[in-house]
């Protein structure tokens, strides 16, 4: 089904289906909230993983 993974008319669509749940006024500020996200779940994971190494 997904042999090839994601193609680029993939991306298309769940950029548009985004743009239609959130608004093109939300985007920024989800994006931004995503990105937070993303850097504590990143020192999160590097800090058990220097713990699990002690």
């Amino acid at each position: 089904m997904l042999r090839n993974g994601l193609e680029p008319w993939h991306l298309l669509i769940l950029a548009v289906v985004v743009i239609v749940l959130f608004g093109s006024k939300k985007l920024p500020d989800t994006a931004r909230s995503l990105g937070k996200s993303m850097r504590i779940l990143k020192s999160e994971a590097k800090a058990m993983k220097d713990e699990e190494a002690r």
